[in-house]
């Protein structure tokens, strides 16, 4: 399916070039978020990997990731990051801009189970929730990153995720806030045509122009909320 959208993916949007950092889901490494970061790459945004190994939410790894950030964004001169985080990478990116909200210029999440839910629960909200019991000790919430956030936010989650609860992967309503709607499998949102061009299409945003995602033509079939 990535094969065959290529020549249409060649037409999304080029954006100015800012930082962006893509965390893999839990268990994975940099080589699945390699077509994604490769596709970005070519769209001229200065795209980094975690280079953190396999994504286990270890207080040790949390806290290596915490320090890749910093070191990116004074290698960047200070220049605010946009984050692409799948699955349980979304949950640290998310965290990352609640945190530090001056950092970072818009978080996008692909299928990350950053809402509770009650009576359901994926796997890495409950294994990040077992690992780092100090995050429902702050600001009152179960994690930073699960209220509003400050910052532009896109969260893009399928019903047929398969993985993780899609309610969970929605976003909170709100003025710099919203959800997309893809078919897909949990596996594969990093490399769906869909995901891919709404990616492109919210970094491409200038800075403090943010506006919801409204597909164009053709590309408003892959969006079932959006299809005519």
């Amino acid at each position: 399916m990535f094969a065959s959208f290529r020549p249409l993916l060649a037409r999304a949007p080029h954006g100015d070039g800012h930082p962006v950092l893509v965390l893999p889901g839990m268990g994975a490494t940099d080589r699945s978020t390699a077509p994604m970061r490769g596709f970005l790459a070519g769209l001229g945004y200065q795209v980094h990997g975690w280079r953190l190994g396999r994504n286990m939410p270890t207080p040790v790894v949390i806290d290596a990731l915490r320090n890749r950030f910093a070191e990116l964004y004074q290698r960047h001169g200070g220049v605010p990051m946009s984050l692409v985080g799948w699955s349980l990478g979304g949950i640290y990116a998310r965290e990352i801009a609640a945190i530090r909200p001056d950092t970072v210029r818009q978080v996008i999440t692909l299928g990350s189970p950053f809402q509770d839910v009650p009576g359901e629960e994926s796997h890495p909200a409950a294994l990040i929730r077992a690992l780092r019991p100090d995050l429902a000790r702050r600001r009152g919430v179960n994690r930073p990153g699960q209220g509003p956030l400050r910052i532009p936010s896109t969260a893009i989650f399928s019903r047929t995720d398969g993985i993780v609860p899609w309610r969970a992967a929605r976003n909170i309503d709100g003025p710099f806030a919203e959800s997309i709607e893809v078919v897909s499998s949990h596996v594969g949102l990093g490399h769906h045509p869909g995901v891919l061009w709404a990616v492109a299409d919210r970094l491409a945003q200038p800075a403090g122009g943010w506006r919801p995602f409204v597909p164009d033509g053709a590309w408003a079939r892959l969006f079932p909320s959006h299809r005519s």
